[in-house]
């Protein structure tokens, strides 16, 4: 088998579940897609994962989703092959009665919006986050841990016209 692609893979292991959803998203009616690009994980191309939750309906309605998502994202992830990307498929309700096309259409378009590699960091001029203010803390409004006395509300309880509310001194 030289020169061939790898075959599409299988995640089975609940921490490349885990790895997966901390990578990029993709949202249908029908399915949410969750993946990551493989640097350091077993060498291969694709591999996709399934998960139907409880709340989609009962074990037979739940197989059935987790069936044509597997048949959709075999025939959809033939062109991601190559590519070395853990990918979690999270089937939905809307996926029972959708036209099959329509779920190899929404399986093709997730792999590739899952599968994008990430473009260079802008560099930004506070070496922080770009486009993200300074944090609440530098923002100069006062004690953090106080309330702002400037800005109607609950009042925090700990102002000079509140309570004193520490245990009283005994006296020996």
């Amino acid at each position: 088998m030289t020169g061939a692609s790898p075959p599409i893979g299988r995640i089975t292991r609940r921490p490349d579940y885990l790895a997966a959803a901390k990578g990029r998203r993709f949202h249908t009616e029908r399915l949410t897609a969750q993946g990551r690009l493989r640097d350091d994980g077993p060498p291969g191309g694709l591999r996709v994962g399934f998960t139907v939750t409880k709340r989609e309906g009962h074990a037979t309605e739940r197989n059935r989703i987790r069936r044509r998502l597997k048949v959709a994202a075999a025939q959809a992830g033939q062109a991601h092959r190559d590519k070395a990307v853990d990918v979690v498929l999270i089937g939905r309700r809307d996926a029972l009665g959708a036209p099959f096309a329509q779920l190899v259409e929404d399986v093709r378009q997730a792999l590739g919006a899952v599968t994008k590699p990430r473009g260079p960091k802008p560099p930004s001029a506070e070496g922080g986050h770009p486009g993200r203010g300074k944090g609440r803390r530098d923002l100069g409004k006062g004690d953090p841990g106080k309330g702002d006395p400037g800005k109607p509300g609950k009042a925090s309880g700990t102002g000079p016209g509140a309570p004193d509310r520490r245990s009283p001194k005994r006296s020996s």
